[in-house]
């Protein structure tokens, strides 16, 4: 699986290397915080299509963030990845149907207002008065049900909640996600990972799925560019990804 895990990871490196020279770049801005001023870059036009590519970058790092934890089988700190990386993709999703539909909507304009706010909007952190609105993403999996039945992307709104409820457990820490670390004989707390163990097993297999999501996600933002022959060659990857494994979820037949 390893080579194939590169060869996923390569081919989304260069569609996202492909959609950002599409958008225009980010730009130098002066801020100032704590009465230091600083450069850093920005999206000036702050574009639908440049949320996309920003959301894609962060699914793709979090893939090889993933990928590092998994390796050395720290497995509560890669499922709460799984819980990050599964909301990067319903924005990927939720932002790219919204130019497929012809149809960008005012939860979508809230939510790219939201996205987009600054940190702080005053010279110091401590006096800075700005509270980025959170969109409920009850309201954002309630338009991908509107969308896309359950037919085409393999769940539902609920499915999606009771996911992202269970994978917050390792994200908050909650005890019952915690006491997965407690174990052997003598039993004790496995703070350096749990290498080799059925959890790691279990954990290792889970992320080839957010590997194949990944590239759903690239599939959607491709369409929504309107890059249909790259869309095409997003589809035979994967296919083939999950011909690899002797997976069919039947999104995409063969090429």
């Amino acid at each position: 699986m390893e080579e194939s895990y590169d060869d996923v990871l390569i081919h989304m490196d260069r569609k996202l290397s492909l959609l950002l020279h599409t958008v225009p770049p980010p730009a130098q801005r002066m801020i100032i915080i704590e009465g230091e001023e600083s450069i850093a870059y920005r999206f000036e036009e702050q574009t639908i299509h440049q949320a996309i590519v920003q959301k894609l970058v962060r699914i793709l790092s979090g893939l090889r963030a993933t990928r590092i934890l998994v390796e050395h089988g720290f497995v509560q700190e890669q499922a709460s990845l799984h819980r990050m990386l599964d909301e990067f993709n319903e924005d990927v999703l939720f932002l790219s149907l919204a130019i497929i539909h012809d149809e960008i909507s005012e939860l979508h304009e809230r939510y790219l207002a939201a996205f987009y706010e600054e940190e702080f909007d005053a010279e110091t952190a401590m006096s800075s008065t700005q509270k980025r609105p959170m969109i409920p993403k009850k309201n954002i999996r309630s338009y991908l049900d509107s969308k896309i039945s359950d037919d085409n992307l393999g769940g539902s709104s609920e499915a999606a909640r009771t996911v992202s409820k269970f994978y917050s457990g390792y994200l908050h820490g909650a005890s019952d996600q915690i006491m997965d670390l407690y174990f052997g004989d003598p039993p004790r707390f496995h703070t350096n990972g749990t290498l080799g163990t059925s959890r790691h097993r279990e954990y290792r297999d889970d992320f080839w799925n957010y590997m194949y999501r990944g590239l759903l996600s690239f599939g959607f933002a491709l369409k929504a560019f309107g890059k249909e022959v790259e869309f095409e060659e997003n589809k035979r990857m994967a296919w083939e990804f999950c011909r690899s494994v002797g997976r069919d979820y039947g999104l995409y037949g063969p090429p």
